[in-house]
């Protein structure tokens, strides 16, 4: 649990006591590579912290799945509007590695917001960070081209290259694989 103290430490030092509060409401759980965490259909219960492991976001497709997103270490995820919502969520989150995640419920989540400032003030943090993430991404896919979009990879986001299959990086983008493979031929 040490990582999730550490990431809310460099947005705000906490007391002991609100970070024992804090703390005593998150499980750990291991999910093995390529399990499903959040099924599309299901309301997500869960708000997790990855401690190490990625997680693809895809709308699942008999013939073509839909990838719009990625998650590595240290970093909270879940499918945030169902979790929100408390509504059954349209999509789902693989873990495309072995993944440790540190897990609040949404009620437990509600009572950190409610009895601490810090736990208010840090999800107020964490939620407008996926706003600014998620608003940077749709502006990206309506400005730019799939080209600049994949470059673009490699100066904002080099670990989707390192280490997400390419099928993924090209559903994420935009395109087939078979129109990244020409990107990529292209920039070699």
């Amino acid at each position: 649990m040490g990582h999730i103290r550490e990431y809310y430490e460099r947005i705000l030092k906490l007391q002991e006591t609100e970070w024992e509060f804090i703390a005593s409401h998150f499980d750990r759980r291991v999910f093995a590579k390529n399990e499903t965490i959040t099924r599309q259909g299901e309301t997500e219960k869960y708000l997790s912290f990855v401690e190490t492991g990625i997680v693809r976001f895809y709308i699942p497709d008999d013939e073509n799945e839909l990838t719009f997103n990625f998650c590595f270490d240290k970093e909270f995820t879940c499918a945030y509007n169902s979790f929100l919502t408390q509504t059954p969520s349209e999509y789902e989150l693989q873990a495309l590695t072995e993944t440790l995640v540190w897990q609040i419920s949404y009620d437990d989540l509600q009572k950190v917001y409610a009895e601490t400032k810090a736990g208010n003030y840090l999800g107020r943090f964490v939620s407008e960070k996926l706003f600014l993430q998620k608003s940077k991404r749709e502006l990206s896919l309506l400005k730019h081209t799939a080209k600049e979009r994949y470059l673009n990879l490699f100066n904002e986001q080099p670990d989707i290259l390192k280490f997400i299959p390419l099928k993924y990086v090209a559903s994420y983008i935009g395109i087939t694989p078979q129109a990244l493979s020409r990107i990529r031929r292209q920039i070699v």
